[in-house]
């Protein structure tokens, strides 16, 4: 490891000495930010990967009931039908700060909605009637799985950018200051034990 060019003198071996505290303190602090936003990047994973297929499994069998009612019904029908909507939701966006990252949060407030589907029961199936409820039941979920994978995505781009600190301190840093101030000691132990001959030199000479 490349020692830093500095003058072997007991100031600047003080303030490397201080410098390497810090940064060994900041480098247990880094580590341990890192293993707690691993932490909660696993359990955001394992919540995005519950709704994933949560939302998957109720988009399948929307589109199934959804295929069946088109089949059955007109398609100028359905998409008259269809383009009435049958829920309302509110969303207050803000951000959550986690391990100091901001995160999006969306809370949702759902409007008063129409007790009855906007459309003649007479014009549409009852496997369209189920495909606009169980939709209507998913889009709450879907809007929370884009926040839980967006929340996942900016996790791990500072894990890995924290990961990158974490390195260049233990690798590069640490090792460099320490190789530097063993350098630093060797060579004061060094001019001190020269400074010992020549004193002990003048002394035979003046006896």
């Amino acid at each position: 490891m490349a020692r830093l060019n500095v003058n072997p003198t007991r100031m600047e071996l003080k303030k490397l000495k201080a410098r390497l505290s810090t940064a060994t303190r900041g480098h247990k602090l880094l580590k341990d930010k890192s293993d707690e936003m691993v932490r909660r990047f696993t359990v955001l994973l394992k919540e995005d990967k519950r709704l994933r297929e949560e939302v998957e499994e109720g988009l399948s069998g929307a589109l199934k009931q959804f295929a069946l009612a088109g089949s059955l019904t007109p398609s100028y029908v359905q998409e008259t039908a269809f383009s009435m909507p049958t829920v309302a939701l509110n969303a207050a966006c803000d951000t959550e700060s986690v391990m100091g990252v901001d995160v999006p949060r969306i809370r949702l407030s759902e409007t008063e909605a129409a007790p009855d589907l906007p459309y003649a029961f007479s014009e549409i199936t009852s496997e369209a009637d189920g495909s606009v409820k169980m939709v209507s039941l998913l889009l709450p979920k879907l809007i929370r799985l884009a926040e839980v994978e967006k929340a996942v995505r900016l996790l791990a781009d500072e894990i890995e950018r924290n990961k990158r600190r974490v390195n260049a301190l233990e690798y590069v840093m640490i090792p460099q200051l320490e190789e530097t101030i063993k350098y630093i000691r060797d060579k004061l132990d060094e001019n001190e034990r020269a400074s010992i001959v020549r004193l002990m030199k003048v002394k035979s000479v003046k006896m």
